[in-house]
C-alpha cells in the first residue's frame, strides 16, 4: 500500500522539473520583452508551431529511434488540435530558452517553469499543469539495505539547518540556486554553494551524488523521484521548498496561443488523455527504468539499435550522415529486421526480392546483406537523379521518394513538372505536388505519364517524416 502510495504522490508531481530563470535586479541576460509580433491565427497561417523543449529523461528523448517524451507527447496532441506541424528547437538554459522566445525562434516555452511574480515581467504563463517542490539529493549509506531505517534515517539530512557548512551543487542561474541562497538567509547559516554553468543537466548532478563524487544538490520532487528509480542509493525525501506552480510559458504578446493553450489543456484532463500520458511516462515505474537504461535511447548513449555499426559502414560507402540512413532503416522497418510487407519487402530497410535479386544480395533476411542491398539500392537512386537534380539537398528527396513508391512514379512527376512549367528539379511545390496530383485522372492521364495512377501522399509523407527524424537524430546521436 505504501508503496502504491509513493507512485501516487510522483504521479501528482512527476512533471516540469527543469533549470528556471535567475531572478533578482538589473539588467536581465536574455531579452525581457517580445522584438516579434506573431500569435496563434500567425502560427496557423505558417503552418507549425516552434516549441522550445529540453532533452531529459521527461520532456523529449530518443528511444529506439523514435522521439518520446511526456511533453513531446501534449505539443503533437496539441499541434493535432489547432491543425499545424510541431518543430522543436532543443536548448539548454532557462535564460536562453527565454531569449530565443522573446526573439521570435520559438513560440512556446514548453519547459516547466515555476510562475513567480518576477517571471510575468519576461513571460507570460499558461494555467498551472499542477504543484511541485524542490527536494535535496543525497547519497543513503554504504550498505543501506543491510541497515535498520531508523539508522539509515539518522545518517541523512532532514532538516534545512543541517546544510549549514555543507557544499551543495545546483545549476547557476537556477531556481534550484535561488533557493538555496533564500534558504541560507531563512536558516541563519551560510550553505556553501557551488554553482555548475548555467547550461549543465539536473539530472548529470544527480548521478555525481548517486556515484559519490558530490555530496549533494538540489532538484524539483518531479525528476528526482524518476532518478530515484534508477539510482535506488539516492534519497530524494527532505523538501526545501514551498508548493510551487508549474506550466509553460509563451510570449507577452501572444494571447491568443496562450488562450488556446488554456482551454486545450481543460479539455485534455477531462477526457483523460492527460492521466493517460502521466500513466505512461511516470505512472510505471519499470517502463522508466527500461528506457533509461536501454542501450538504444538517447538518455544513456548514442546507439540506436543493434546495427548502428553496419548502417555507419553503409552510409560511409554512399556519403551520407549514417543518421541519415538510420531514419530511413527505422521508416522502413522500425529496426526490426524479420518485418515482411504485404507486397513482399522484407527485412531492415524492406528490399524486394527482385530489387535484391537485381544487387545480388543473397539472403535479405539476414541484416547485414538486407543493409548492403538498401545501401546499393540508394546510390543507384542518387546515380541515377544526379542527371537531373544537381543540388544533393533537392536530390535527397527526389532519392527518398523513389526508395519508397519506385523510380518511374517519381519521372512522372518530374515530366509532369516540367510541362507545365514548375523547376523540374525543385522538390516542394514542384515534383512534389505533381506526385500527389497522380491519383486526379486530369494528370495520370496525361501523354507524359508512363506508370499511371498512385495515391501517392505516402511517398510525400515518407519523404518527410525521414528528413524529420533525421533532424531530431542530429539533436540528441552524435554523427
Amino acid at each position: 500500500m505504501a508503496s502504491r502510495l509513493l507512485i501516487r504522490f510522483f504521479v501528482c508531481f512527476a512533471l516540469f522539473s527543469l533549470p528556471q530563470c535567475k531572478s533578482g535586479t538589473g539588467d536581465t541576460p536574455f531579452l525581457p520583452d517580445p522584438e516579434v509580433e506573431r500569435d496563434l491565427d500567425a502560427i496557423k497561417k505558417q503552418g507549425y508551431l516552434e516549441a522550445i523543449l529540453d532533452n531529459n529523461s521527461i520532456s523529449y528523448f530518443i528511444y529506439k529511434g523514435s522521439p518520446m517524451g511526456y511533453e513531446y507527447e501534449l505539443l503533437q496532441y496539441f499541434c493535432k488540435s489547432i491543425k499545424v506541424q510541431l518543430k522543436i528547437k532543443v536548448i539548454s538554459g532557462i535564460e536562453e530558452a527565454i531569449d530565443q522566445l522573446n526573439k521570435g525562434n520559438g513560440d512556446v516555452l514548453a519547459f516547466p517553469l515555476t510562475i513567480t511574480k518576477e517571471r510575468t515581467n519576461y513571460l507570460s504563463f499558461t494555467k498551472p499543469h499542477y504543484v511541485t517542490h524542490q527536494v535535496l539529493v543525497q547519497k543513503k549509506p554504504a550498505n543501506w539495505r543491510m541497515q535498520p531505517p531508523q539508522l539509515v534515517e539518522k545518517k541523512l539530512i532532514r532538516n534545512p539547518l543541517d546544510l549549514i557548512g555543507k557544499e551543495v551543487h545546483v545549476m547557476k542561474g537556477s531556481s534550484f540556486s535561488d533557493r538555496m541562497k533564500n534558504l541560507s538567509q531563512e536558516i541563519g547559516g551560510d550553505i556553501l554553494l557551488k554553482e555548475d554553468s548555467a547550461t549543465a543537466e539536473t539530472e548529470s548532478l544527480i548521478r555525481k551524488v548517486a556515484t559519490g563524487e558530490i555530496k549533494y544538490t538540489v532538484t524539483d520532487q518531479t525528476i528526482g523521484m524518476v532518478n530515484s528509480l534508477y539510482y535506488p542509493n539516492l534519497d530524494i525525501n527532505t523538501s526545501l521548498s514551498l508548493p510551487q506552480q508549474i506550466a509553460w510559458g509563451v510570449r507577452k504578446n501572444s494571447p491568443q496561443l496562450q488562450g488556446t493553450i488554456d482551454v486545450w489543456l481543460e479539455t485534455i484532463k477531462r477526457s483523460g488523455l492527460y492521466q493517460t500520458l502521466f500513466d505512461k511516462y511516470f505512472n510505471n515505474p519499470r517502463f522508466s527504468i527500461i528506457m533509461s537504461s536501454s542501450d538504444y535511447s538517447s538518455l544513456t548513449g548514442d546507439r540506436l539499435s543493434p546495427y548502428d555499426e553496419q548502417i555507419k559502414k553503409g552510409a560511409k560507402e554512399i556519403g551520407w550522415d549514417w543518421r541519415l540512413v538510420a531514419s530511413v532503416v527505422y521508416q522502413e522497418s522500425n529496426f526490426n529486421p524479420a518485418v515482411e510487407s504485404w507486397a513482399g519487402a522484407i527485412g531492415l530497410m524492406q528490399v524486394m526480392p527482385e530489387t535484391g535479386e537485381f544487387l545480388h544480395a543473397g539472403d535479405l533476411r539476414d541484416p547485414n546483406q538486407n543493409i548492403k542491398a538498401g545501401i546499393k539500392f540508394l546510390k543507384f537512386l542518387d546515380d541515377y537523379w544526379a542527371k537531373t537534380v544537381s543540388d544533393p539537398e533537392e536530390r535527397l528527396k527526389f532519392v527518398l521518394a523513389s526508395y519508397n513508391v519506385g523510380v518511374s512514379h517519381v519521372i512522372d512527376a518530374q515530366k509532369l513538372a516540367r510541362k507545365n512549367a514548375r523547376n523540374s528539379a525543385k522538390w516542394n511545390g514542384s515534383v512534389e505536388y505533381f506526385l500527389l496530383q497522380k491519383s486526379n485522372p486530369k494528370y495520370y492521364r496525361d501523354k507524359v505519364v508512363a506508370a499511371g495512377y498512385c495515391r501517392c501522399d505516402g511517398p510525400v509523407r515518407y519523404v518527410k517524416e525521414v528528413l524529420e527524424r533525421y533532424e531530431e537524430y542530429k539533436v540528441h546521436i552524435l554523427a
